[in-house]
């Protein structure tokens, strides 16, 4: 069921933006994009039913990514849609452009491009789920922007689950996470991996943790202020709009958060609706 307020809203003409992950790891960017667009109302959708997506084939999570656009797209009407997910934007964001052309996307990709800019050592390293990391758009990213840098692709396949866990306030022990991130850094000719791309939008929950973690000082570069940055000069700024009534809301495919969820989307000024 589709919360009421966010039809009226729609029909008196205040588009919300929609906020899309496979779980809750686009709330990072969704912080970001709140700040930048307070005239603007959100509707945040978690893909839970099909989390984690870093372990899919891509030929049935791509068409699992556009059939479910094609539902919330008749059903919120949105105004844009923020892809929070580098693995579902590295792979399906041209077939929601060809499918939907109408709807402004603004997706998410590995940030390779200001690492290889921002690197002194020259050693990059991209950590992010295995989904993304075989990516071809991902390795055209590195052919076309980071070809003087040495770059490394480490794809966790445990990260995503840990991080939500981590957010939810269970337990995670560090000796799991140094695991994860062990891969990253590398040393090679007197010199030292300098910056970590976080490529899956979860993993930012962890940075202090990597922080605490890492053998050695390193930048952990955070993408989603740069999208929300994107996000602001892609949508038209409304001047005098209040923030609208009816939005700011969650939508959980699965249809069954559990107790902490529940209270985290509250923390995030988030109500919980459903898409069927």
């Amino acid at each position: 069921m589709v919360a009421p307020q966010a039809t009226d809203a729609t029909a008196n003409g205040a588009k919300p933006i929609l906020v899309f992950d496979s779980g809750i790891g686009g709330l990072t960017v969704l912080r970001e994009a709140r700040l930048l667009m307070p005239e603007r109302g959100f509707i945040y959708v978690a893909d839970d039913a099909g989390f984690p997506y870093g372990g899919w084939e891509e030929a049935p999570l791509r068409a699992r990514i556009v059939s479910l656009f094609e539902t919330l797209l008749a059903r919120f009407n949105p105004e844009a849609i923020i892809v929070a997910c580098n693995t579902a934007f590295t792979l399906a964001g041209a077939d929601l452009r060809q499918a939907f052309p109408e709807m402004r996307f603004i997706g998410t990709v590995p940030a390779i491009k200001p690492a290889a800019e921002r690197t002194r050592s020259g050693l990059v390293s991209v950590l992010a789920t295995p989904g993304t990391v075989k990516r071809a758009y991902t390795r055209d990213l590195i052919q076309s922007f980071a070809t003087r840098c040495h770059v490394r692709l480490v794809g966790s396949e445990n990260l995503a689950r840990m991080a939500e866990a981590y957010i939810r306030g269970e337990a995670i022990e560090d000796a799991d996470v140094l695991a994860e991130i062990a891969p990253c850094f590398v040393e090679q000719d007197g010199a030292r991996t300098d910056i970590v791309v976080l490529a899956c939008t979860h993993y930012p929950f962890l940075a202090n943790v990597f922080r605490r973690l890492a053998p050695w000082p390193v930048d952990w570069l955070d993408p989603a202020e740069a999208i929300a940055r994107q996000a602001r000069r892609l949508v038209p700024l409304v001047e005098g709009q209040e923030h609208p009534d009816g939005f700011d809301f969650a939508v959980f495919t699965s249809g069954n958060q559990d107790f902490s969820t529940r209270r985290l989307m509250q923390g995030m000024g988030l109500s919980m609706s459903s898409v069927g």
